[in-house]
């Protein structure tokens, strides 16, 4: 077990012995978490996956960083049918735990199944068709829809509990039963499933007392009773009218009737009533692509207007993006920012990282001011101080009479710190040392410009004045 100030693993005492918290409340709870992952997993073992979910969530609510109990919540979730909520979980967990997790292969065996994905949307839709059936009223269509379900999906609690209702809705008391005996052999201590099924088993004992008449099939006349361990079914009795021999010739006759005087009669007027709904469904069409066309001509209009708005966008991102797989200007800024406030001391880290930013893509117009301001003001800030590591470096290699290192580092310090005299001075005396009298003119021009009234200006001057002359 670690702190929750500073992570340091904790001892038998109430306090960390790292960073001094009180840690005693804190072990309480994480004890009382793991004790409801235990009887999670306990009661996931004997297949008890509603009182599984209660404990898990009770778990999680005192320990929200508890990867296992995450990931058993996700195997019962996805055992019950709840495929969402299980993806859920081991999402969540995969983001609280990037690597050693065993998320990853639960994600990875329903992401790689194209069709497993299909199969799960296609769950949820007829799931939700299912319930808009029952609230418009169509519960055969519900029940061909769970039946789908199931058919697919056996394993799915909340389809066989809907099931379960809607049977006993009509009254189908044994069908009702079997649907909720498969609900409570997946989940064994479902509330929902086993109270229904004391309604169903009530509803049987009250048909078997006689207290309650058998369901009779709207579509069969048929009397149901129990005799022993049988169910005798009986259809109604039903007497035929007698029919004479001449019905049929009769029949026959009517027939033919009816059909010549559809074909005089009716037939030709309903052909032109069909014609005339056909020309004018045929005019609406017309219309209708004339409006469609009108619109596939303004959409590419926007097209086009959104395209170049795109590639001016583009440009723009490419120039804080970076392209080729280069840093971009805003990422190697927000990175030299990072180092700064997390190792200030470590000035040669900085200065890599500060080395990184395209000072050229920072002059751009296409660069957000606000990037721009944040470069200045860093700069302002670490500037001084790597202008002087940058000055010691560069002043040694001057010492040791190396002066192309000299002057490499001792411009650098000139360009962080353009205030520090003593770079530049010495920037002057690398070039003067090397031969570049022109470089060192300049130099030295800008020492008097910047400090006219030193005495590194009177030895500048002193310098001039030999090499003008």
């Amino acid at each position: 077990m670690n702190c929750y100030r500073c992570g340091a693993t904790l001892t038998e005492k109430d306090f960390c012995t790292n960073c001094g918290a009180d840690v005693s409340r804190y072990k309480l709870l994480i004890s009382f978490a793991n004790y409801c992952y235990n009887e999670g997993l306990s009661k996931a073992q004997v297949r008890d996956l509603s009182g599984a979910i209660s404990s898990l969530k009770q778990c999680l609510k005192f320990n929200k960083y508890h990867i296992e109990a995450r990931n058993l919540l996700g195997l019962v979730y996805y055992e019950m049918g709840e495929t969402v909520a299980a993806l859920s979980e081991w999402v969540i967990s995969k983001n609280l735990r990037p690597e050693k997790n065993v998320a990853d292969d639960y994600l990875d065996s329903v992401r790689k199944s194209p069709s497993q994905l299909e199969a799960i949307n296609q769950k949820s839709r007829k799931f939700n068709l299912a319930l808009n059936y029952c609230r418009q009223d169509s519960k055969d269509l519900a029940v061909i829809q769970l039946k789908k379900i199931l058919s697919d999906s056996p394993n799915f609690v909340q389809a066989h509990l809907l099931l379960a209702l809607l049977y006993i809705d009509v009254s189908d008391w044994e069908k009702a039963g079997r649907e909720l005996k498969r609900c409570l052999r997946i989940d064994r201590a479902n509330t929902m499933a086993l109270r229904y099924m004391q309604e169903v088993e009530n509803a049987l004992q009250a048909e078997q007392d006689g207290r309650l008449p058998r369901r009779q099939d709207k579509q069969e006349e048929v009397v149901k009773y129990q005799s022993g361990n049988e169910t005798i079914i009986q259809p109604v009795n039903m007497t035929e009218p007698k029919r004479s021999a001449g019905w049929l010739w009769g029949l026959l006759i009517g027939l033919g009737i009816g059909v010549a005087a559809a074909w005089f009669l009716i037939l030709p007027s309903r052909v032109q009533s069909v014609q005339d709904e056909l020309n004018g469904q045929l005019l609406e069409i017309g219309q209708e692509i004339d409006g469609k066309n009108a619109q596939i001509s303004s959409l590419t209009q926007q097209v086009e207007s959104l395209t170049l708005a795109n590639e001016k966008l583009q440009a723009q991102t490419e120039a804080l993006a970076g392209v080729d797989g280069q840093m971009s200007v805003a990422e190697a800024l927000l990175h030299t920012v990072y180092l700064y406030l997390e190792t200030p001391e470590d000035m040669e880290a900085i200065s890599e990282a500060l080395e990184k930013v395209d000072k050229d893509a920072l002059s751009d117009e296409g660069t957000p001011e606000t990037v721009r301001a944040l470069y200045d003001k860093l700069l302002a800030q670490v500037g001084p101080d790597i202008a002087q590591a940058y000055y010691q470096t560069g002043y040694a290699a001057f010492l040791a009479e190396d002066y192309e290192t000299a002057i490499e580092d001792l411009s650098k310090a000139v360009e962080y710190d353009p205030a520090n005299e003593e770079a530049l001075f010495a920037l002057g005396n690398s070039y003067r040392e090397r031969g570049n009298n022109s470089q060192a003119i300049e130099t030295y021009e800008e020492l008097l410009r910047l400090f006219p009234d030193t005495q590194k200006a009177s030895q500048s001057q002193n310098y001039l004045d030999d090499l003008r002359g």
